[in-house]
C-alpha cells in the first residue's frame, strides 16, 4: 500500500469516485473510459488538469480494492479532498461513467448508492441526477 498517495487534489478525487464505478463491476468498459477521458477533457472543473494524472489515480483506486478495508480508505481520501460544492458534481459524474454503456448493472447501482451516502447527497437531488444522466445517455 506504498504506492497510495496520503491525498488527492479535488480533481484527483472527481477523477477516483468515475474510476472506482467504472472499476466496480470488474470490467471497465470502453464507453465508460471514454466518457471519463471526455469529462477531464471538456470540464471546466478540470481546467489545468493534468491528464496524465488519470493512470496514476486509477491505480491508486486499483490498489485500494484489493485492500480489505481499501472502500473505506479511498471514500475517506474523497471526502477528504473533494470540497462539500463539488459532492453534486461527483455524483453526477459517477451516474454518467454508469449509465455511459446503457447498461446499469447491481453491483454499479451498490456504488452508486455508497458515492451517494458517502458525499450525503439529498435523496431528491440524487433523483434528478440520477435522471439527467439516464436522458443524456440513451439509445434509440
Amino acid at each position: 500500500m506504498s504506492d497510495i498517495p496520503a491525498s488527492l487534489s479535488p480533481q484527483d478525487a472527481l477523477v477516483a469516485v468515475m474510476i472506482a464505478v467504472s472499476a466496480s463491476d470488474q470490467n471497465m468498459r470502453t464507453a465508460e473510459l471514454v466518457v471519463i477521458q471526455q469529462t477531464v477533457n471538456y470540464m471546466p472543473v478540470f481546467a489545468g488538469y493534468d491528464a496524465d494524472r488519470i493512470r496514476v489515480v486509477a491505480n491508486t483506486v486499483f490498489d485500494l480494492f484489493e485492500e480489505e478495508d481499501g472502500l473505506e480508505a479511498l471514500f475517506g481520501l474523497i471526502r477528504d479532498a473533494l470540497p462539500e460544492a463539488l459532492h453534486e458534481t461527483a455524483y453526477a459524474l459517477a451516474c454518467d461513467v454508469a449509465a455511459a454503456d446503457g447498461n446499469l448493472r447491481e453491483v454499479e447501482l451498490r456504488m452508486l448508492e455508497e458515492v451517494r451516502e458517502e458525499l450525503a447527497i439529498d435523496r431528491l437531488h440524487a433523483a434528478a441526477i440520477e435522471w439527467g444522466a439516464r436522458v443524456r445517455h440513451l439509445k434509440l
